[in-house]
């Protein structure tokens, strides 16, 4: 087995035995990782406690033949106590956590996504705003290749803002009125989208919420759950409360 020290980004645990969890975290230079962290669930562990979901830690741990490493041992670097102390924050956090699971690739390095994702959860922690989320899950379609069409009629090419009213998945981007199929999208939302995408981040995520945020949270939530082939379970869970 070869050992390897990296930082990381705690997706997801799941229980193993009585007293090991199995870890998955995004990596900055081994990809996504999944890991066994032996006696963490006893009362006992000097790090069971951080090895939870949103922590970003710093880890040495030894490297596996199959599918599984193993943690042996881990400094927390933050564990975002804003984000998990409310309850709005710990679902766009849990919902970004969930994305980066699905995108990641084990043991494929893909320090951009690690990144991304470790700013958006600092980002998060500084700001309860609505559009940290949305425009992770934008950037994370940016980063796939898959970022969609806003600068004219993706049908017809038709660049007239007054006339780019409606924004289509399947199409992958805006649409003119002539062409319009899928959601409706207002000269704000379409002004919104451009901005989270056209580097204005950092006024982006002090806007408040508005009729705005919320058209283009729908419209990227259903736009990475297109490119997932997935339903976001937090997002769903957190609308259901």
């Amino acid at each position: 087995m070869t050992q390897f020290r990296d930082r990381g980004l705690v997706l997801r645990t799941i229980r193993l035995g009585e007293a090991d969890r199995i870890v998955t975290l995004m990596t900055e230079h081994h990809g996504k990782v999944r890991a066994v962290a032996k006696g963490v669930r006893r009362t006992t562990s000097k790090f069971g406690s951080r090895l939870e979901p949103l922590s970003h830690v710093a880890l040495l741990g030894w490297q596996g033949r199959g599918d599984l490493d193993t943690i042996n041992q881990v400094e927390v670097i933050d564990t975002f106590r804003p984000v998990r102390e409310d309850l709005d924050r710990m679902s766009a956090g849990l919902s970004m956590l969930e994305v980066v699971d699905q995108v990641g690739q084990e043991r494929h390095a893909n320090p951009q996504l690690y990144a991304m994702a470790v700013r958006a959860i600092g980002a998060l922690a500084e700001q309860n705003s609505p559009m940290v989320a949305p425009a992770f899950f934008l950037k994370v379609l940016a980063l796939e290749g898959s970022a969609p069409v806003l600068e004219g009629c993706v049908s017809c090419g038709e660049e007239d803002d007054a006339e780019l009213v409606a924004f289509d998945i399947v199409e992958g981007g805006v649409l003119c009125r002539s062409c319009r199929r899928g959601r409706p999208l207002s000269p704000d939302g379409l002004a919104l989208l451009r901005r989270t995408l056209g580097g204005g981040l950092s006024g982006v995520l002090a806007e408040p919420r508005s009729s705005a945020t919320d058209e283009v949270t729908a419209l990227a939530t259903e736009a990475i759950e297109a490119h997932l082939d997935r339903r976001l379970r937090s997002v769903r869970a957190g609308q259901v409360s």
